[in-house]
């Protein structure tokens, strides 16, 4: 069937364990810094449209979730997270969308792709800083990862990373490093919060394409700088939402 997606074309193993990279570091970091903190919360932030709800079908693409194990999600602590794996039914690209949202926006730091792929074993071979314009006119900071598994696996992935913070798309975690952001978050203020989005992929095209085709929905979902959250105006009783391509802007 013309557009049908062919999944096992697609290196289903590769990007679980590029999510699984993510994560693990993720949570390893979230460890050391809860510890030294002190801002261990039990109950997490619920955003008010769950990033389960983020749509499997994009434009071309289409997704299927990428699973996590309970015990990886339990140490990584995040109050929220979207995994999946993204195919274009046109060119047969994949990426694989890694979203994690805390509302203790400390908790994230540490958490980049320069720390984390290294600490799984691949070799940094370079990062730059670059800027996408998202379909929307949106201007996307973001920073651009390419590493490498040495022989024999022979790996290469490159990795597209940025922030939302309180609705502002920023590619440095300086934004939540200050003092401001020392104080829990005991209120549970799910305006007051830090985002990370990684797209991976083994090809650098992909990614770039992805950014700009997936970044104005992913922004919707988040409360802007008044607390607006722009999704909830796609959201139907039925349950079914109606996203816009422009959803975002």
């Amino acid at each position: 069937m013309r557009g049908e997606i062919r999944f096992r074309e697609v290196s289903f193993r590769q990007a679980w364990l590029l999510a699984m990279s993510a994560i693990i570091c993720s949570a390893a970091v979230y460890r050391v810094v809860a510890y030294h903190l002190t801002i261990i919360t039990d109950k997490p932030v619920k955003l008010p449209v769950s990033l389960k709800r983020f749509p499997i079908e994009i434009g071309r693409w289409s997704g299927r979730e990428v699973s996590i194990p309970l015990i990886v999600q339990s140490i990584a602590d995040n109050d929220e997270f979207l995994s999946r794996l993204y195919v274009n039914h046109d060119t047969n690209q994949w990426v694989n969308v890694y979203v994690a949202y805390t509302a203790r926006p400390r908790t994230m730091l540490g958490h980049r792709p320069q720390v984390c792929y290294p600490a799984g074993g691949w070799i940094r071979d370079f990062t730059e800083h670059t800027k996408e314009i998202s379909n929307s006119g949106v201007s996307i900071p973001c920073l651009l990862h390419r590493f490498h598994k040495p022989a024999p696996a022979n790996d290469e992935v490159v990795v597209l990373n940025f922030y939302i913070l309180n609705g502002q798309i920023t590619d440095s975690e300086s934004g939540f490093s200050g003092l401001d952001w020392r104080t829990p978050n005991i209120n549970g203020q799910a305006a007051r919060y830090v985002a990370q989005v990684q797209i991976s992929s083994d090809l650098e095209n992909s990614v770039l394409t992805a950014a700009r085709e997936m970044t104005d929905l992913m922004i919707g979902f988040f409360p802007d700088r008044n607390g607006k959250v722009k999704a909830l105006e796609y959201i139907r009783p039925s349950g079914k939402e109606v996203f816009p391509d422009n959803a975002g802007s």
